[in-house]
């Protein structure tokens, strides 16, 4: 893990997903997105998509204790998809989704993107990373980078 990013007492480091906690929020992540839609429309992120060359992967954390992920992906030279975003349960409704959404909107501006969209799902589970999402001003779209339309997931993009 390189060191990215300090905000009060939160750290946020560039991460190679090599480290057990890492790992299990993972897990748990994938399990979650199963558990809440079909598989045909879970659309995450696997450990070698992560470690794809066109993503890069964050963990923020408070002191020692992993609070969360998010990941940037890479469409274009000017597009950008938010990828895996997740907080740990221990750390949930404490900022810490709003901590990484600030750092990869901040990264986007910074690699020159234009546009930053998402893929989410549409269930009752979704609905708070949905509003997360329309207050960073993030609106609904078409699917775009070769996603289909999709009952089960929500397309969302915004200018940057």
């Amino acid at each position: 893990m390189t060191p990215s990013a300090r905000e009060g007492g939160w750290r946020i480091v560039e991460d190679d997903l090599s480290g057990a906690a890492i790992r299990a929020l993972l897990e748990q992540h994938f399990a979650g997105m199963l558990a809440n839609s079909p598989a045909g429309s879970c659309h995450f992120l696997d450990f070698n998509g992560l470690n794809a060359p066109d993503v890069t992967f964050w963990s923020i954390h408070d002191g020692d204790a992993l609070a969360g992920c998010g990941a940037l992906k890479m469409l274009d030279a000017g597009h950008g998809e938010i990828k895996s975003m997740r907080t740990a349960d221990a750390f949930l409704r404490r900022g810490v989704a709003a901590r990484m959404l600030d750092h990869i909107i901040a990264e986007a501006h910074g690699r020159g993107l234009k546009r930053l969209s998402l893929e989410t799902g549409s269930g009752p589970a979704f609905e708070p990373a949905i509003a997360l999402y329309r207050r960073y001003g993030f609106d609904d779209c078409a699917p775009f980078a070769g996603y289909k339309p999709d009952p089960f997931s929500r397309f969302m993009t915004r200018a940057l």
